[in-house]
């Protein structure tokens, strides 16, 4: 199912598959930039387009991330995920406290799962941080994960291309 997915977004050309996918939560950039990469695009094309449709969606989750996360908590079959989902925002909010925008770009700079620029943008709301201050670390998050999702999947390429 996801192969057929994807195949439709590069038929819909790669550019726009990028910028799409990176705009889905969970998979966001981690799973656009490897895509972007297997497809051949230029570097140089692929970060930007990346990053863009990674942060499109990050100025409305901070002005209204709290609301949308306690609403779809409210839906019958998304209940017990998002739930989780807010449960285990909540258990990551010490690390991000602690240090603030530190904390903040590097939760989303590190790609783990469970870590992004959706997640970010959910924490920095549930602990009203300043938005301006939150989409700035965001942002650097977004842009070092980029980077780090290049060399790891450039890294990836490389070894299996030596077999």
């Amino acid at each position: 199912m996801f192969a057929d997915l994807f195949n439709w977004l590069l038929g819909a050309g790669r550019e726009l598959a990028v910028v799409i996918i990176s705009m889905v939560p969970l998979v966001e950039l981690r799973g656009a930039v490897p895509l972007g990469v297997m497809a051949g695009m230029p570097e140089a094309t692929l970060i930007p387009l990346a990053i863009f449709g990674n942060m499109i969606p990050i100025p409305f989750l901070l002005f209204f991330g709290e609301k949308i996360l306690d609403w779809v908590c409210t839906l019958p079959p998304l209940t017990k995920f998002a739930t989780a989902y807010k449960q285990k925002l909540l258990s990551k909010t010490d690390q991000v406290t602690k240090y603030a925008r530190i904390g903040l770009f590097l939760f989303v700079a590190i790609p783990l799962p469970g870590t992004g620029a959706w997640s970010g943008a959910l924490i920095a709301t549930i602990l009203k941080m300043p938005k301006t201050k939150a989409l700035l670390s965001i942002l650097a998050g977004v842009v070092t994960a980029g980077i780090i999702m290049l060399i790891a999947s450039h890294s990836v390429i490389g070894v299996v291309n030596l077999f």
